[in-house]
């Protein structure tokens, strides 16, 4: 099926990773690499980050909460110091926005679809990026939360489109898989780069890269 929408996470592909932040913290601290995400994971959908990013708890609330969550798991972190590095990482991509452009210019409509919290405007505020998209769909706003499919189902709903219509960029694998499963063509985002690179190819036009379309472009 004809893409007719580009749906884009934003923290790890229009902005700067989180999951870098979280790396670095861990290996300062000297706990063991992903033991971040695997207590969100392990205690989704009821743990503490699961509320923060579905807005039933504010951050005052959450930093206790996730502590705690991860004190049960083993190691002591400071929550407050973390998402503050992980705010400092997380300025906008040049080369991401300049992509978003290129394709409303095209006719196709964008998306913005991101798990977040609420918290003060900042220069890494994603609210700032409402402008360069046509949707924008936040977890903290609709109360729900990636993976969920149904947040997926609201964001396609918003544009008009089905999911099958749809191209999702994001740099966490279970929320690809979810989009997958309803029909999305999924890109994954480790390097930004090789991500716009691989959805020039399948939209078949320039994005503003240096190199050139895949052989699937035309």
């Amino acid at each position: 099926m004809t893409p007719k929408a580009v749906i884009f996470d934003l923290g790890g592909v229009v902005l700067g990773s989180p999951l870098h932040a979280i790396a670095a913290y861990e290996q300062d601290l000297g706990i063991s690499a992903g033991f971040v995400n695997r207590v969100v994971v392990d205690t989704a959908p009821n743990g503490a980050w699961s509320r923060l990013e579905r807005g039933e708890i504010g951050l005052e609330i959450f930093f206790e909460a996730f502590e705690s969550d991860c004190a049960a798991a083993g190691e002591r972190i400071d929550a407050r110091v973390m998402l503050e590095r992980m705010a400092a990482a997380s300025s906008p991509r040049p080369e991401m926005l300049t992509a978003v452009s290129r394709i409303r210019k095209r006719g196709l409509a964008t998306a913005a679809l991101t798990n977040n919290w609420t918290t003060d405007a900042s220069e890494s505020d994603p609210h700032r990026l409402r402008v360069h998209f046509d949707v924008f769909v936040e977890s903290s706003v609709v109360g729900l939360r990636k993976p969920d499919p149904r947040i997926y189902r609201y964001a396609c709903e918003r544009i008009g489109i089905e999911p099958a219509q749809a191209i999702f960029l994001d740099d966490i694998g279970s929320n690809l898989k979810t989009a997958r499963q309803l029909g999305m063509h999924t890109i994954k985002v480790d390097d930004p780069t090789a991500a716009l690179l691989e959805l020039q190819g399948v939209l078949g036009f320039s994005l503003a890269l240096q190199a050139p379309l895949s052989p699937r472009g035309r």
